[in-house]
């Protein structure tokens, strides 16, 4: 698939007018607070390294920390292009409480972009895809990530390797994930929220 941006990742010379910016991250979240800390910092370094560029968020709009940077980088003026691993009607069923599924719709209403991927075998291999799709249409990749490897196909720990191996820059927030076997979040504590960037 061709990037939206792709020739802004060699970083040389003119800084790209349209930065493209990637989400990874896990679905449930502890101590928000301290992940928009982070936010804080990321923003401040990609403003740093792209001094004048207008932001594209590239995000399927999970739960969790999809979401949480989406809220973030558009309150901060940014546009939205949204990649469904699935149709909607499919994709919908991800958020079965009735105001998560109004948050995605809204934020689906900011849009500029909506991209229908190709139909995947499973719902696994899907978000795989869609991880894959973010990495191929950004020049930075945000990552709320607790820096152990994916629980599963297409998770934020394979998504993070990947795009290491593709060499994009990385803002990785430090980020517990759910514990094992539930969907309660797990804060990394002191750690929750502190900011590590590769070749940013």
């Amino acid at each position: 698939m061709p990037s939206l941006n792709s020739a802004a990742r060699t970083f040389d010379g003119e800084r790209p007018a349209m930065l493209c910016i990637g989400i990874t991250g896990h679905r449930f979240l502890a101590e928000s607070a301290k992940l928009l800390e982070g936010m804080r910092l990321v923003c401040e370094q990609i403003e740093s390294r792209f001094p004048g560029s207008s932001w594209l968020v590239v995000s399927p709009l999970a739960e969790g920390a999809d979401r949480l940077v989406t809220h973030y980088l558009l309150d901060r003026g940014a546009r939205l292009q949204v990649p469904l691993p699935m149709p909607l009607e499919a994709y919908l069923k991800d958020f079965p409480e009735p105001a998560s599924r109004q948050e995605f719709l809204n934020l689906m209403a900011r849009a500029t972009g909506v991209v229908q991927l190709p139909p995947s075998v499973t719902r696994e291999a899907a978000y795989q895809q869609v991880g894959r799709y973010i990495l191929q249409n950004c020049d930075v990749l945000i990552a709320l990530w607790n820096g152990q490897a994916a629980q599963g196909q297409g998770g934020t720990g394979e998504i993070v390797a990947e795009a290491r191996q593709l060499a994009l820059p990385i803002a990785w927030v430090h980020c517990g994930n759910r514990k094992p076997g539930t969907h309660e979040p797990f804060s990394l504590g002191s750690e929750q929220g502190i900011v590590t960037f590769e070749r940013l």
